[in-house]
């Protein structure tokens, strides 16, 4: 039996965590379930004991209450890769005009770049003797702020082996030759940027059976609207990855329908892309669908992958069938009923 931790999450992500439980439960998962109660969704140490002694973690949104549990299970049990499939399911609302149906995967470092959290004053900087280009102290325009751009080796080579596996396994499943696209800013941040790639193209040294290709982010993006089909495996530094892996999610019907799993060496947790939507909080119209996807690939990386299969073809079947879509798929079910849909699909 597996043990799972749950975090509800703020605002509207509860309304679908909840029916994703249930759905897990139908599916004929071995999961034993470990919950937080939720006037204590902010306390570090409940969080501590709740997401250590589970197995992976099924999460739902944070917005508020919920981020230091977020926290934890990101940069505290370091799990340095972001996982997001980006795969087209029938009738759904999408904008490509030649209807292709996409089947790719983003895989984003999760810990390090901008998102490290080391910001601060201008005017910290006096005396450090940080140049602009033109050779000025970078706080010649005066008060401001900066921010720091981490790269480590250890965690790109870490990210860089998931991507590299996951293109293989890819390729085993589908018969075709695995690849992976790395993107970068190499051409302007050649410290930084350059190492994530040099260790990308590092790794891919031991992958011979793995084609890769090194982009410029800015055409990557390009590629990503114009040819999105062409792609396999996107490999990305932290702040690329989070804005692309959300463009691509737009290409297959919107952060609804975009699940995620974040992996370290010896832990993992699952979470739909979207965030907690405020505005629609109590009026029972969220889409689930990247919430239980999320739960199939938790079920997957638990050893689990009947119950993940289960689920996965019960959520493709509500679609094909097209009867109990929720709104943002130009339907008019509400969560519950879509819901109750996948269940009956079950």
């Amino acid at each position: 039996m597996s043990k799972v931790a749950v975090f509800s999450g703020d605002d509207a992500s509860p309304e679908v965590v909840e029916p994703t439980v249930r759905l897990v439960e139908a599916a004929g998962a071995d999961v034993d379930w470990i919950r937080v109660p939720p006037d204590a969704v902010d306390d570090l140490t409940a969080v501590r004991a709740a997401v250590d002694a589970a197995d992976a973690t099924l999460f739902g949104a944070a917005s508020g209450r919920s981020i230091p549990a977020l926290q934890y299970l990101r940069w505290g049990r370091r799990t340095y890769a972001n996982v997001r499939p980006v795969r087209t399911l029938p009738n759904t609302l999408r904008p490509l005009r030649d209807g292709a149906r996409l089947d790719l995967v983003i895989v984003r470092e999760n810990l390090e770049g901008l998102y490290a959290g080391v910001e601060g004053d201008l005017a910290d900087t006096e005396g450090w003797g940080l140049t602009d280009r033109t050779g000025r102290p970078i706080a010649a325009g005066g008060p401001g702020a900066f921010a720091v751009q981490v790269v480590t080796r250890r965690w790109t080579a870490a990210v860089a082996r998931i991507a590299f596996d996951l293109a293989r396994q890819r390729a085993v499943e589908s018969g075709r030759t695995g690849h992976v696209a790395i993107g970068t800013k190499h051409n302007v941040l050649p410290r930084t940027d350059g190492l994530f790639r040099e260790v990308a193209l590092e790794v891919a040294a031991g992958y011979p059976d793995v084609r890769v290709t090194s982009y410029l982010a800015d055409d990557l993006a390009r590629r990503l609207v114009a040819s999105p089909a062409e792609l396999d495996v996107v490999l990305l530094p932290n702040m690329y990855g989070d804005i692309l892996s959300d463009a691509a999610a737009a290409l297959v019907g919107g952060l609804g329908m975009a699940p995620s799993g974040c992996y370290g060496d010896d832990y993992a947790y699952f979470e739909p892309a979207h965030g907690t939507a405020p505005d629609i909080v109590g009026q029972g119209v969220i889409n689930p669908t990247a919430q239980m996807l999320s739960a199939a690939m938790m079920l997957d990386y638990l050893g689990q992958p009947a119950a993940a299969a289960r689920i996965d073809a019960a959520v493709g079947q509500v679609y094909r069938i097209g009867r109990a879509l929720t709104r943002d798929q130009g339907g008019a079910a509400l969560t519950a009923e879509f819901s109750n849909a996948v269940l009956e699909a079950l």
